[in-house]
Protein backbone atom coordinates (compact mmCIF):
# COMPACT_ATOMS: atom_id res chain seq x y z
CA UNK A 1 0.00 0.00 0.00
CA UNK A 2 1.08 3.40 -0.60
CA UNK A 3 2.31 5.70 1.83
CA UNK A 4 0.93 8.52 0.11
CA UNK A 5 -2.51 8.75 -1.51
CA UNK A 6 -3.61 12.03 -3.50
CA UNK A 7 -5.63 13.43 -6.17
CA UNK A 8 -5.10 16.52 -8.34
CA UNK A 9 -5.30 19.59 -8.02
CA UNK A 10 -7.92 22.10 -9.88
CA UNK A 11 -9.33 25.26 -8.16
CA UNK A 12 -7.92 24.96 -5.21
CA UNK A 13 -9.45 21.92 -4.35
CA UNK A 14 -7.91 18.12 -4.29
CA UNK A 15 -10.19 16.28 -6.93
CA UNK A 16 -10.09 12.62 -8.70
CA UNK A 17 -9.06 12.09 -12.28
CA UNK A 18 -12.62 12.09 -14.76
CA UNK A 19 -11.86 7.94 -15.63
CA UNK A 20 -11.53 7.99 -11.93
CA UNK A 21 -7.73 5.95 -12.55
CA UNK A 22 -4.49 6.24 -10.37
CA UNK A 23 -1.10 5.51 -10.60
CA UNK A 24 1.88 5.05 -8.43
CA UNK A 25 5.25 6.41 -8.48
CA UNK A 26 8.02 3.89 -6.40
CA UNK A 27 10.56 3.93 -3.75
CA UNK A 28 13.73 3.18 -6.08
CA UNK A 29 15.61 2.23 -3.29
CA UNK A 30 13.02 -0.75 -1.44
CA UNK A 31 10.75 -1.28 -4.47
CA UNK A 32 7.69 0.00 -2.25
CA UNK A 33 4.74 2.33 -3.74
CA UNK A 34 5.34 5.49 -2.04
CA UNK A 35 2.32 7.29 -3.91
CA UNK A 36 -0.80 6.74 -5.09
CA UNK A 37 -2.16 9.49 -7.19
CA UNK A 38 -4.77 10.54 -9.89
CA UNK A 39 -3.79 9.35 -13.10
CA UNK A 40 -4.98 12.65 -15.41
CA UNK A 41 -5.48 12.30 -18.98
CA UNK A 42 -7.07 15.16 -21.76
CA UNK A 43 -10.28 16.39 -19.79
CA UNK A 44 -8.73 16.31 -16.73
CA UNK A 45 -5.92 18.69 -18.25
CA UNK A 46 -9.25 20.73 -19.91
CA UNK A 47 -10.13 21.28 -16.36
CA UNK A 48 -7.19 22.27 -14.96
CA UNK A 49 -6.82 24.85 -17.74
CA UNK A 50 -10.10 26.35 -17.58
CA UNK A 51 -9.88 26.71 -13.69
CA UNK A 52 -5.98 29.05 -14.27
CA UNK A 53 -8.10 31.15 -17.67
CA UNK A 54 -11.11 31.68 -14.84
CA UNK A 55 -8.29 32.91 -12.40
CA UNK A 56 -6.01 34.85 -14.49
CA UNK A 57 -7.55 38.38 -14.85
CA UNK A 58 -7.93 38.65 -10.93
CA UNK A 59 -4.65 36.95 -10.31
CA UNK A 60 -3.48 39.70 -12.91
CA UNK A 61 -4.84 42.44 -11.52
CA UNK A 62 -3.56 41.58 -7.93
CA UNK A 63 -1.23 43.96 -5.81
CA UNK A 64 2.45 43.33 -6.22
CA UNK A 65 2.65 43.72 -2.47
CA UNK A 66 -0.10 40.62 -1.91
CA UNK A 67 1.75 38.40 -4.74
CA UNK A 68 4.93 39.21 -2.89
CA UNK A 69 3.83 38.21 0.60
CA UNK A 70 2.19 35.07 -0.73
CA UNK A 71 5.44 33.68 -2.05
CA UNK A 72 7.43 34.92 1.41
CA UNK A 73 4.71 33.09 3.48
CA UNK A 74 5.33 29.69 1.10
CA UNK A 75 9.25 30.25 1.45
CA UNK A 76 9.03 30.00 4.98
CA UNK A 77 6.73 27.77 5.26
CA UNK A 78 8.34 25.25 2.98
CA UNK A 79 11.80 25.92 5.16
CA UNK A 80 9.66 24.85 8.03
CA UNK A 81 8.91 21.49 6.20
CA UNK A 82 12.10 20.65 6.07
CA UNK A 83 12.03 17.09 7.65
CA UNK A 84 9.26 16.33 5.38
CA UNK A 85 10.82 17.03 2.31
CA UNK A 86 13.97 15.17 3.34
CA UNK A 87 11.23 12.32 4.15
CA UNK A 88 9.48 12.67 1.02
CA UNK A 89 12.66 12.65 -1.18
CA UNK A 90 14.04 9.86 -0.17
CA UNK A 91 11.01 7.53 -0.34
CA UNK A 92 10.03 9.13 -4.14
CA UNK A 93 13.41 9.34 -5.45
CA UNK A 94 16.24 8.08 -3.51
CA UNK A 95 17.94 11.25 -2.31
CA UNK A 96 19.95 11.78 0.50
CA UNK A 97 19.20 14.20 3.63
CA UNK A 98 21.86 16.62 2.29
CA UNK A 99 20.45 16.90 -1.04
CA UNK A 100 16.78 17.56 -0.03
CA UNK A 101 17.86 20.16 2.36
CA UNK A 102 19.29 21.47 -0.44
CA UNK A 103 16.40 21.48 -2.45
CA UNK A 104 14.48 23.08 -0.02
CA UNK A 105 17.39 26.39 1.18
CA UNK A 106 17.45 26.94 -2.46
CA UNK A 107 13.56 26.69 -3.42
CA UNK A 108 12.78 28.87 -0.29
CA UNK A 109 15.38 31.54 -1.81
CA UNK A 110 13.85 31.07 -5.32
CA UNK A 111 10.23 32.03 -4.02
CA UNK A 112 11.94 34.99 -2.32
CA UNK A 113 13.30 36.11 -4.94
CA UNK A 114 10.35 35.62 -7.46
CA UNK A 115 8.53 38.16 -4.26
CA UNK A 116 11.33 40.42 -4.59
CA UNK A 117 10.74 40.32 -8.64
CA UNK A 118 7.08 41.25 -8.06
CA UNK A 119 7.40 45.30 -7.73
CA UNK A 120 10.99 45.12 -9.67
CA UNK A 121 9.83 48.11 -13.24
CA UNK A 122 7.95 46.96 -15.18
CA UNK A 123 8.57 49.16 -18.16
CA UNK A 124 9.98 51.82 -19.67
CA UNK A 125 9.43 55.40 -21.63
CA UNK A 126 10.51 55.27 -25.28
CA UNK A 127 11.62 57.75 -27.45
CA UNK A 128 9.15 59.59 -30.04
CA UNK A 129 8.77 61.25 -33.18
CA UNK A 130 5.46 62.02 -33.05
CA UNK A 131 4.20 65.25 -31.77
CA UNK A 132 2.60 65.35 -28.34
CA UNK A 133 2.45 61.52 -27.70
CA UNK A 134 3.44 60.11 -24.66
CA UNK A 135 5.11 56.52 -25.09
CA UNK A 136 6.15 53.60 -23.53
CA UNK A 137 6.36 49.80 -23.21
CA UNK A 138 5.60 47.54 -20.46
CA UNK A 139 5.87 44.21 -19.36
CA UNK A 140 2.74 42.54 -19.09
CA UNK A 141 1.28 38.18 -17.91
CA UNK A 142 1.18 36.58 -20.53
CA UNK A 143 -1.97 34.48 -19.38
CA UNK A 144 -1.42 30.55 -18.65
CA UNK A 145 1.48 29.15 -18.80
CA UNK A 146 2.06 25.20 -18.59
CA UNK A 147 5.02 23.97 -16.51
CA UNK A 148 6.29 20.52 -16.99
CA UNK A 149 8.82 19.78 -13.75
CA UNK A 150 11.08 16.66 -13.72
CA UNK A 151 12.24 14.22 -10.81
CA UNK A 152 16.09 14.91 -10.24
CA UNK A 153 15.73 17.85 -8.04
CA UNK A 154 12.32 18.40 -7.29
CA UNK A 155 11.38 20.78 -4.76
CA UNK A 156 13.74 22.80 -6.36
CA UNK A 157 12.90 22.50 -10.34
CA UNK A 158 9.10 22.04 -9.16
CA UNK A 159 9.53 25.42 -7.39
CA UNK A 160 11.06 27.56 -10.36
CA UNK A 161 8.86 25.95 -12.74
CA UNK A 162 6.13 28.20 -11.07
CA UNK A 163 7.41 30.80 -8.44
CA UNK A 164 8.94 33.55 -11.19
CA UNK A 165 5.51 32.79 -13.84
CA UNK A 166 3.09 33.27 -10.75
CA UNK A 167 5.32 36.36 -9.48
CA UNK A 168 4.98 37.86 -12.81
CA UNK A 169 0.88 37.64 -12.82
CA UNK A 170 0.14 34.00 -14.49
CA UNK A 171 -1.72 31.46 -13.69
CA UNK A 172 -0.13 28.06 -14.38
CA UNK A 173 -0.96 24.60 -15.00
CA UNK A 174 1.91 22.11 -13.25
CA UNK A 175 2.72 18.62 -14.69
CA UNK A 176 4.86 16.98 -12.29
CA UNK A 177 7.27 13.92 -13.02
CA UNK A 178 5.59 10.64 -13.14
CA UNK A 179 8.53 9.55 -10.58
CA UNK A 180 8.02 12.56 -8.39
CA UNK A 181 4.38 13.68 -8.03
CA UNK A 182 4.48 14.71 -4.75
CA UNK A 183 8.32 16.64 -4.26
CA UNK A 184 7.60 17.99 -7.63
CA UNK A 185 4.11 19.16 -7.65
CA UNK A 186 1.72 18.75 -4.88
CA UNK A 187 4.06 19.15 -2.37
CA UNK A 188 4.96 22.60 -4.00
CA UNK A 189 1.00 23.31 -4.41
CA UNK A 190 0.04 22.81 -0.46
CA UNK A 191 2.97 25.33 0.38
CA UNK A 192 1.63 28.09 -2.03
CA UNK A 193 -2.25 27.45 -1.31
CA UNK A 194 -0.73 27.46 2.65
CA UNK A 195 0.62 30.56 2.09
CA UNK A 196 -2.94 32.40 0.36
CA UNK A 197 -2.87 31.69 -2.88
CA UNK A 198 -6.18 31.89 -4.69
CA UNK A 199 -8.08 29.09 -5.69
CA UNK A 200 -7.34 28.09 -9.09
CA UNK A 201 -3.99 30.71 -9.72
CA UNK A 202 -1.74 26.95 -10.10
CA UNK A 203 -3.39 23.61 -10.63
CA UNK A 204 -1.29 20.15 -10.63
CA UNK A 205 -2.21 17.30 -13.41
CA UNK A 206 -0.72 14.43 -12.14
CA UNK A 207 -0.77 11.24 -14.70
CA UNK A 208 -0.02 7.67 -15.58
CA UNK A 209 3.55 7.52 -17.82
CA UNK A 210 1.24 5.75 -20.63
CA UNK A 211 -0.42 8.89 -20.83
CA UNK A 212 2.20 11.48 -20.51
CA UNK A 213 2.31 12.35 -24.11
CA UNK A 214 -1.46 12.70 -24.57
CA UNK A 215 -1.29 15.01 -21.28
CA UNK A 216 1.30 16.90 -22.22
CA UNK A 217 -0.23 17.49 -25.88
CA UNK A 218 -3.74 18.56 -24.18
CA UNK A 219 -1.70 21.03 -22.38
CA UNK A 220 0.26 22.93 -24.86
CA UNK A 221 -2.12 22.53 -27.32
CA UNK A 222 -4.77 24.58 -25.61
CA UNK A 223 -5.31 27.71 -26.94
CA UNK A 224 -5.70 28.84 -23.33
CA UNK A 225 -2.26 27.96 -22.50
CA UNK A 226 0.11 30.91 -23.52
CA UNK A 227 3.30 29.50 -22.70
CA UNK A 228 5.48 26.71 -21.76
CA UNK A 229 8.67 25.88 -19.75
CA UNK A 230 10.14 22.26 -19.37
CA UNK A 231 13.16 20.83 -17.77
CA UNK A 232 14.57 17.81 -18.25
CA UNK A 233 16.00 15.74 -21.02
CA UNK A 234 16.97 16.99 -24.31
CA UNK A 235 15.03 13.97 -25.90
CA UNK A 236 12.01 14.84 -24.47
CA UNK A 237 12.15 18.19 -24.31
CA UNK A 238 13.00 17.98 -28.27
CA UNK A 239 9.77 17.34 -28.10
CA UNK A 240 7.42 19.72 -26.21
CA UNK A 241 9.75 22.43 -28.31
CA UNK A 242 8.52 21.27 -31.54
CA UNK A 243 4.98 21.00 -30.11
CA UNK A 244 5.15 24.65 -28.64
CA UNK A 245 6.23 25.14 -32.01
CA UNK A 246 3.66 23.94 -33.47
CA UNK A 247 0.79 25.72 -31.60
CA UNK A 248 3.10 29.08 -31.91
CA UNK A 249 3.75 28.99 -28.14
CA UNK A 250 6.81 30.06 -27.00
CA UNK A 251 9.31 27.93 -24.58
CA UNK A 252 11.74 28.08 -21.99
CA UNK A 253 13.47 24.45 -22.27
CA UNK A 254 16.26 23.75 -19.57
CA UNK A 255 17.81 20.74 -21.03
CA UNK A 256 20.83 18.00 -19.95
CA UNK A 257 24.32 18.60 -20.35
CA UNK A 258 27.62 17.14 -20.99
CA UNK A 259 29.08 18.81 -18.88
CA UNK A 260 33.17 19.32 -18.78
CA UNK A 261 35.42 20.52 -15.71
CA UNK A 262 38.67 21.61 -17.15
CA UNK A 263 41.89 21.60 -14.94
CA UNK A 264 44.87 23.69 -16.04
CA UNK A 265 48.12 23.05 -15.40
CA UNK A 266 48.61 25.25 -12.89
CA UNK A 267 45.52 24.30 -10.68
CA UNK A 268 45.47 22.94 -6.85
CA UNK A 269 45.23 19.34 -7.19
CA UNK A 270 43.28 18.71 -3.87
CA UNK A 271 41.11 21.48 -4.66
CA UNK A 272 40.63 20.11 -7.74
CA UNK A 273 39.84 16.34 -6.80
CA UNK A 274 37.15 18.05 -4.49
CA UNK A 275 35.68 19.97 -7.19
CA UNK A 276 35.85 17.03 -9.24
CA UNK A 277 34.35 14.43 -6.50
CA UNK A 278 31.44 16.58 -5.69
CA UNK A 279 30.46 17.67 -9.23
CA UNK A 280 30.73 14.22 -10.70
CA UNK A 281 28.54 12.70 -7.91
CA UNK A 282 26.55 14.46 -5.73
CA UNK A 283 23.07 13.19 -6.14
CA UNK A 284 24.45 10.15 -7.80
CA UNK A 285 25.54 12.36 -10.62
CA UNK A 286 21.67 12.82 -11.71
CA UNK A 287 21.59 16.58 -12.25
CA UNK A 288 21.55 18.22 -15.21
CA UNK A 289 24.99 20.27 -14.29
CA UNK A 290 26.88 17.21 -13.51
CA UNK A 291 30.28 16.99 -14.55
CA UNK A 292 30.39 14.38 -17.15
CA UNK A 293 34.11 14.68 -18.35
CA UNK A 294 37.21 15.74 -15.91
CA UNK A 295 39.38 17.62 -18.92
CA UNK A 296 43.04 17.34 -16.99
CA UNK A 297 46.29 18.56 -18.07
CA UNK A 298 48.54 15.74 -18.70
CA UNK A 299 51.15 16.97 -16.23
CA UNK A 300 48.83 16.54 -13.33
CA UNK A 301 46.17 13.52 -15.08
CA UNK A 302 48.46 10.65 -13.24
CA UNK A 303 48.65 12.28 -9.76
CA UNK A 304 45.06 13.55 -10.21
CA UNK A 305 43.75 10.10 -11.32
CA UNK A 306 45.18 7.98 -8.53
CA UNK A 307 44.20 10.66 -6.18
CA UNK A 308 40.18 11.14 -7.43
CA UNK A 309 39.96 7.14 -7.65
CA UNK A 310 40.80 6.51 -4.37
CA UNK A 311 38.48 9.48 -3.09
CA UNK A 312 35.52 7.65 -5.07
CA UNK A 313 36.42 4.09 -3.89
CA UNK A 314 35.50 5.35 -0.31
CA UNK A 315 32.55 6.78 -1.04
CA UNK A 316 29.67 5.10 0.96
CA UNK A 317 26.73 4.10 -0.98
CA UNK A 318 23.55 2.69 -0.19
CA UNK A 319 20.40 3.39 1.76
CA UNK A 320 19.21 7.02 1.31
CA UNK A 321 17.58 6.98 4.86
CA UNK A 322 20.88 6.39 6.07
CA UNK A 323 22.49 9.92 7.46
CA UNK A 324 26.13 8.21 6.65
CA UNK A 325 24.95 7.60 2.72
CA UNK A 326 26.68 10.06 0.06
CA UNK A 327 25.36 7.77 -2.55
CA UNK A 328 22.02 6.88 -2.90
CA UNK A 329 20.13 4.62 -5.77
CA UNK A 330 19.69 6.00 -9.16
CA UNK A 331 15.94 7.09 -9.99
CA UNK A 332 14.66 3.22 -11.28
CA UNK A 333 16.09 -0.12 -12.56
CA UNK A 334 16.01 1.20 -16.61
CA UNK A 335 17.79 4.25 -15.68
CA UNK A 336 20.39 1.73 -13.68
CA UNK A 337 20.65 -0.51 -16.81
CA UNK A 338 21.40 2.61 -19.07
CA UNK A 339 24.16 3.91 -17.00
CA UNK A 340 25.73 0.63 -16.52
CA UNK A 341 25.35 -0.24 -20.28
CA UNK A 342 26.99 3.06 -20.94
CA UNK A 343 29.91 1.99 -18.89
CA UNK A 344 30.11 -1.09 -20.20
CA UNK A 345 30.15 0.19 -23.83
CA UNK A 346 33.39 1.80 -23.24
CA UNK A 347 34.92 -0.64 -21.55
CA UNK A 348 34.52 -3.06 -23.85
CA UNK A 349 35.71 -0.84 -26.46
CA UNK A 350 38.89 -0.21 -24.46
CA UNK A 351 37.95 2.74 -21.44
CA UNK A 352 39.83 1.04 -18.19
CA UNK A 353 38.08 1.45 -14.81
CA UNK A 354 39.75 3.21 -12.57
CA UNK A 355 37.35 3.54 -9.65
CA UNK A 356 34.15 1.14 -9.02
CA UNK A 357 32.91 -1.14 -11.94
CA UNK A 358 29.46 0.20 -13.58
CA UNK A 359 27.70 -3.25 -12.30
CA UNK A 360 24.41 -2.79 -10.50
CA UNK A 361 23.82 -4.46 -7.05
CA UNK A 362 20.67 -4.90 -5.28
CA UNK A 363 17.90 -3.61 -4.81
CA UNK A 364 18.41 -2.69 -8.37
CA UNK A 365 19.03 0.61 -8.55
CA UNK A 366 22.17 1.28 -7.41
CA UNK A 367 25.72 1.72 -8.91
CA UNK A 368 28.73 2.51 -7.35
CA UNK A 369 30.79 5.44 -8.06
CA UNK A 370 32.53 4.72 -11.21
CA UNK A 371 35.27 6.30 -13.27
CA UNK A 372 36.63 5.81 -16.71
CA UNK A 373 39.72 6.40 -18.45
CA UNK A 374 40.52 6.52 -21.89
CA UNK A 375 37.27 7.27 -23.75
CA UNK A 376 37.41 7.97 -27.01
CA UNK A 377 34.49 9.35 -29.72
CA UNK A 378 33.62 5.70 -30.45
CA UNK A 379 32.22 5.11 -27.16
CA UNK A 380 28.70 5.82 -26.24
CA UNK A 381 29.76 7.62 -22.94
CA UNK A 382 31.94 10.11 -25.42
CA UNK A 383 29.02 11.49 -26.22
CA UNK A 384 25.38 10.54 -24.35
CA UNK A 385 25.29 12.51 -20.98
CA UNK A 386 25.34 9.63 -18.38
CA UNK A 387 22.95 11.24 -15.98
CA UNK A 388 24.20 8.80 -12.84
CA UNK A 389 27.10 7.80 -10.77
CA UNK A 390 29.58 8.08 -13.35
CA UNK A 391 32.40 10.52 -14.89
CA UNK A 392 35.38 9.86 -17.66
CA UNK A 393 39.21 11.32 -16.97
CA UNK A 394 40.39 13.28 -20.51
CA UNK A 395 44.55 13.84 -20.16
CA UNK A 396 45.36 16.65 -22.76
CA UNK A 397 48.37 18.46 -23.32
CA UNK A 398 47.37 22.42 -23.83
CA UNK A 399 44.88 25.20 -22.73
CA UNK A 400 44.15 25.04 -26.37
CA UNK A 401 43.36 21.03 -26.69
CA UNK A 402 41.32 21.29 -23.55
CA UNK A 403 38.90 23.86 -24.45
CA UNK A 404 38.29 21.68 -28.25
CA UNK A 405 37.85 18.77 -26.21
CA UNK A 406 35.26 20.97 -23.93
CA UNK A 407 33.25 21.86 -27.23
CA UNK A 408 33.11 18.77 -28.78
CA UNK A 409 29.41 18.26 -27.74
CA UNK A 410 26.27 19.23 -29.23
CA UNK A 411 25.15 20.22 -25.80
CA UNK A 412 26.29 23.12 -24.01
CA UNK A 413 25.04 23.85 -20.55
CA UNK A 414 27.32 24.05 -17.64
CA UNK A 415 31.46 24.34 -17.41
CA UNK A 416 34.23 24.50 -14.15
CA UNK A 417 37.81 25.92 -14.78
CA UNK A 418 40.16 25.36 -12.38
CA UNK A 419 43.74 26.98 -12.34
CA UNK A 420 45.58 29.26 -9.83
CA UNK A 421 45.45 32.09 -13.06
CA UNK A 422 42.29 33.92 -13.04
CA UNK A 423 42.75 36.00 -16.02
CA UNK A 424 43.53 33.07 -17.98
CA UNK A 425 40.50 31.13 -16.07
CA UNK A 426 38.48 33.47 -17.83
CA UNK A 427 40.00 33.90 -20.88
CA UNK A 428 38.98 30.02 -21.27
CA UNK A 429 35.59 30.42 -19.33
CA UNK A 430 35.03 32.94 -22.56
CA UNK A 431 35.76 30.48 -24.77
CA UNK A 432 33.28 27.78 -23.82
CA UNK A 433 29.92 27.30 -25.31
CA UNK A 434 27.98 27.09 -22.86
CA UNK A 435 25.14 28.64 -21.27
CA UNK A 436 26.59 29.08 -17.88
CA UNK A 437 30.63 28.38 -16.28
CA UNK A 438 32.30 28.58 -13.02
CA UNK A 439 35.80 29.46 -12.78
CA UNK A 440 37.32 27.84 -9.76
CA UNK A 441 34.51 26.26 -9.09
CA UNK A 442 32.55 22.60 -10.29
CA UNK A 443 29.70 23.10 -12.51
CA UNK A 444 26.89 22.57 -10.36
CA UNK A 445 26.02 25.71 -8.99
CA UNK A 446 22.30 27.66 -9.11
CA UNK A 447 21.14 30.95 -7.79
CA UNK A 448 17.99 32.44 -8.18
CA UNK A 449 18.85 35.91 -9.30
CA UNK A 450 20.99 34.30 -11.83
CA UNK A 451 19.97 33.95 -15.50
CA UNK A 452 19.82 29.83 -15.88
CA UNK A 453 20.17 27.88 -19.11
CA UNK A 454 22.37 26.38 -21.60
CA UNK A 455 22.63 26.68 -25.48
CA UNK A 456 23.03 24.49 -28.07
CA UNK A 457 21.00 21.33 -27.47
CA UNK A 458 21.14 21.90 -23.25
CA UNK A 459 17.92 24.32 -24.69
CA UNK A 460 17.25 27.81 -24.85
CA UNK A 461 15.31 30.64 -22.88
CA UNK A 462 16.15 31.77 -19.11
CA UNK A 463 15.06 30.68 -15.79
CA UNK A 464 15.82 33.41 -13.08
CA UNK A 465 16.94 36.86 -12.65
CA UNK A 466 15.86 39.51 -14.95
CA UNK A 467 16.00 37.34 -18.07
CA UNK A 468 13.56 35.35 -16.54
CA UNK A 469 10.74 37.92 -15.89
CA UNK A 470 11.10 38.70 -19.23
CA UNK A 471 10.60 34.91 -20.31
CA UNK A 472 7.63 34.77 -18.81
CA UNK A 473 5.50 38.06 -19.72
CA UNK A 474 5.20 39.79 -23.03
CA UNK A 475 6.35 43.32 -24.02
CA UNK A 476 3.80 45.18 -24.96
CA UNK A 477 4.24 48.90 -26.38
CA UNK A 478 1.28 51.72 -25.64
CA UNK A 479 1.00 55.48 -26.53
CA UNK A 480 -1.24 58.06 -25.71
CA UNK A 481 -2.07 61.44 -27.44
CA UNK A 482 -1.55 63.68 -24.56
CA UNK A 483 -2.21 66.61 -26.47
CA UNK A 484 -3.14 68.31 -29.68
CA UNK A 485 -4.48 65.46 -31.82
CA UNK A 486 -2.82 62.89 -34.73
CA UNK A 487 -2.42 63.85 -37.87
CA UNK A 488 -4.30 61.54 -40.46
CA UNK A 489 -3.43 61.18 -43.85
CA UNK A 490 -6.93 60.24 -45.39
Amino acid sequence: MATVSRGLVIAGAEAPAVSGRSTLSVNPWTGAPFAEVAAGTAPDVERAVSAAAAAFDSWAATKPAERRGILLRAADLLSERAAEVVSVMAGEVGGVAPWAGFNVMLAADMLREAAAATTQPVGQVLATNADGVFSVQQRVPKGVVAAISPWNAPVILGVRAVALPLAMGNTVVLKPSEDAPIACGLLISDVLHEAGLPPGVLNVVTNDRADAAEVVEALIGDPRVRMVNFTGSTEVGRKVGMTAARFLKPAVLELGGKNPLVVLEDADLDYAVDAALFGSFFNAGQICMCVDRVIVHRSLSGAFTERFAARVRELPCGDPTDPGTAIGPVISRDAAERVSTLISDAVAKGARLVAGTGEIEDPGTLIRPTVLTGVTPGMRIYHEEIFGPATAIHPVDSVEEAITLANDTAQGLSAGVITENLALGLEVAGRLRTGIVHVNDQSIADEPQAPFGGVKESGYGRFGGQAGAEAFTDTRWVTAQISGHAHFPI
